[in-house]
């Protein structure tokens, strides 16, 4: 299984364009360098009143399908 670490800062109002529909990815630099784009919705469960903020490990398939997110403490 790869895996990679995404650090990320999304303020309130970028997230809020996800849910009026004018955006359905989060695209984000690994800290290795590499340019990922993930479906917005697996981020919900760490939306807060601040956005999106913090460090996650995205852990993948061979075949680039996303198996888990989680968020670093």
């Amino acid at each position: 299984m790869a895996s990679l670490v995404l650090d990320i800062a999304l303020p309130a109002d970028r997230v809020q364009a996800i849910y009026q529909g004018r955006a359905n990815r989060i695209q984000a630099l690994s800290r290795d360098g590499r340019r990922v784009s993930i479906p917005a919705h697996h981020f919900r469960t760490f939306l807060t009143h601040a956005g999106i903020h913090g460090s996650f490990e995205l852990e993948f398939n061979d075949a680039g399908e996303l198996l888990s997110l989680r968020r670093l403490v």
